[in-house]
């Protein structure tokens, strides 16, 4: 046992308030430390400080009490009895009436209240008498910030511990709650605020309880926080940064599906804000509520958010001709722009919701069917206004979210739409490119929602996409290879390059188990594409569009285990690829070669070994030349392949 004296100099440097902070610390941790070791037990130090827990001295009395509370925080994992741990339930609860005394008595009760399992628990009815004393006596909003901090986190943990406990106070708790966060600013204290109306929302708020004309007042307190606006000092590292606080205040919002006919208008009008964080915030919101409010709520407010989120997609997308230019062949959505992603996102969000209700405003929508269109009737994107183009793009996206989002609205889709765009596309004509551009939109829709729900890809077979994919794809085969046959104007912004390469390789990359494009059709695209790399090299923006999707169908090929596929492809383009090495009659330059082999090696184990044994062969073929007729040109071959081999191939 540790010596009375020791310890009464330990708790009269705490106690006093001439020590230094240091010291005060110092003497806390000693006294600490002496509990949880058990040199010293909670009994034992509980006496010692009797003098100072009941002292008419404000000052002497607040630090005991604020010593007993700080020792009970260290040993929250430290076995007590449940006798103890109420005595002391009761004491500091007492203690909350005495505003002096305050702090030791909120640390006190909080590290109770956070005690778990065999360390032993505050019971039921103790955790509900901590309440009610907090309630009585707690005025949150009068305190300093450290004071409301662990105030408003005393509630959030017992919320979050003892919910069916203190459920039972009803009105009275959520009037408490209501006035203790209303107004708070700090924002540590609000991410509490947040969480603990989350949890209130959780609790009690449903539609046959008795505490709902408290809604309004509890929606009004969240209200005056959207969309968070904070700064913090520059240079200062705040604790709590601006995202903390909207996905804290986020969560809030959708905690009951009761909050709706509050959150969904204020996020609306939000939505219609020239700020761009509100604008973000809103889009975020209503994804967030949309989902845990559920479709029969959200239903009624489908024709007031269509028309924000067109207009959204259509406000907010980047320049089409840059768009074009970004665009990658092994991603889609042309756009970068945050608002337009969480749009489109939100658009999927509520389609998966309520299909019938969303995919028929889009299929109906006025400005959608105009434009596909006026699409028609322009030969080459260059031909298009500017305005024009981003309506197209605009149209694409919602497209593609339609097709990708569920096997209704992708049937959808192709059911109303598909066939409209695809009467356009006449054999004997110049195909218009914004129809290919809506093709391909809804192709890779299509493919990403197959490619996705694998299991159920038996079942696909008769659906109406594909059968609708099956009854056109030589056509669309054609309109592909057609539209690269015309496109002559190579430069950095060449969309007709990127809908022909694009829609020939979606178009091989549907499993065959859903969309079983023939075999023929199949390896004519891998026949098209390499024709490109053994006769474009001059057309640099063609040539590396075409290999790039030859890269993705072979790794796709070898991901999905398409045998029959991967056999053609492995005759088409690996051995292909490796004989152009060995073919001086191919004016395709070594650099070019080289390129190609590096890249097609990569789509698969079996690829790159059958890359490697035709490498080994010219390697070893040019390096014979080299010894027998010194030939120059041989040595420059040897020695890029050599670095391929050393750099590229064997590195993967």
């Amino acid at each position: 046992m540790a010596e009375p004296s020791e310890l009464s100099r330990y708790i009269e440097s705490f106690v006093d308030s001439s020590s230094t902070p240091a010291q005060q610390a110092a003497s806390l941790d000693a006294v600490g430390g002496l509990v949880k070791t058990d040199s010293l037990t909670l009994e034992a130090l509980v006496r010692e400080l009797q003098m100072y827990l009941t002292t008419t001295d404000n000052v002497i009395r607040a630090r005991g009490i604020l010593l007993l509370g700080e020792v009970l925080k260290r040993i929250e994992s430290k076995p007590l009895g449940s006798a103890n741990i109420h005595t002391l339930v009761v004491f500091f609860k007492d203690r909350m009436a005495d505003w002096r005394a305050l702090r030791g008595a909120l640390i006190g009760c909080l590290a109770l209240i956070r005690r778990k399992g065999v360390a032993g628990m505050v019971t039921g009815t103790d955790a509900k008498a901590i309440v009610q004393s907090f309630l009585d006596y707690v005025q949150v909003q009068s305190l300093g910030q450290y004071d409301r901090k662990i105030s408003l986190e005393l509630l959030d943990c017992l919320l979050e511990r003892y919910s069916d406990v203190i459920a039972s106070l009803g009105e009275e708790l959520i009037y408490g709650i209501c006035e203790a966060v209303d107004t708070e600013k700090d924002p540590e204290c609000l991410m509490l605020t947040f969480h603990i109306i989350e949890s209130v929302g959780k609790l009690y708020l449903d539609p046959s309880g008795q505490n709902t004309k408290f809604l309004g007042d509890i929606f009004a307190i969240l209200e005056a926080y959207f969309p968070v606006h904070f700064t913090h000092p520059v240079g200062v590292d705040a604790h709590v940064q601006r995202d903390d606080l909207s996905r804290a205040l986020m969560a809030a919002f959708s905690s009951t599906p009761l909050f709706e006919p509050y959150a969904i208008p204020l996020l609306l009008e939000k939505l219609s804000s020239s700020l761009h964080s509100a604008k973000i915030d809103s889009l975020k919101y209503l994804r967030a509520c949309s989902s845990k409010y559920g479709a029969e709520r959200i239903a009624k407010y489908g024709c007031s958010i269509w028309p924000l989120i067109k207009n959204t997609i259509s406000a907010y997308l980047e320049d089409p001709d840059i768009s074009f230019t970004l665009a990658p062949l092994d991603g889609f959505g042309p756009s970068k722009n945050e608002l337009v992603i969480e749009a489109l996102s939100l658009l999927q969000q509520l389609i998966l919701q309520n299909s019938s209700l969303l995919v028929s405003l889009i299929i109906n929508d006025e400005d959608i069917n105009i434009c596909i269109k006026t699409t028609a009737s322009y030969e080459k994107y260059n031909d298009i206004p500017v305005q024009e183009k981003n309506k197209l793009i605009c149209v694409g996206c919602i497209l593609h979210v339609m097709a990708k989002t569920s096997l209704s609205s992708c049937n959808e889709v192709f059911q109303n739409l598909f066939s409209q765009i695809m009467d356009s596309v006449v054999p004997s004509q110049r195909v218009k490119f914004g129809v290919l551009y809506l093709c391909i939109e809804l192709l890779e829709g299509c493919r990403k929602l197959f490619s996705e729900h694998t299991t159920l890809q038996y079942a696909l077979e008769h659906q109406t996409c594909c059968t609708e994919l099956n009854r056109f794809s030589t056509q669309l085969f054609n309109a592909f290879c057609s539209v690269l046959a015309v496109s002559n104007e190579i430069c950095p912004l060449d969309p007709e390059i990127y809908v022909g390469v694009k829609g020939l390789q979606i178009l091989a990359m549907f499993c065959s188990d859903v969309f079983p494009v023939p075999m023929l059709i199949f390896e004519e695209i891998l026949k098209k594409l390499m024709s490109i790399i053994i006769e474009d090299s001059n057309k640099m923006m063609l040539w590396e569009a075409a290999l790039k999707a030859l890269f993705h169908i072979g790794t796709f090929v070898h991901k999905f285990d398409e045998s029959e596929k991967a056999v053609s492809y492995k005759s088409l383009v690996v051995e292909k690829t490796t004989e152009l090495l060995s073919n001086n009659d191919i004016g395709l330059p070594l650099s070019f070669k080289v390129k190609a082999l590096s890249v097609i090696g990569t789509t698969g184990k079996k690829n790159m070994l059958t890359i490697l044994q035709g490498l080994t062969g010219v390697v070893f073929a040019n390096v014979s030349d080299v010894h027998a007729c010194k030939n120059s040109r041989s040595f420059e071959t040897v020695v890029q392949l050599l670095e391929c081999y050393s750099c590229k191939l064997l590195p993967w």
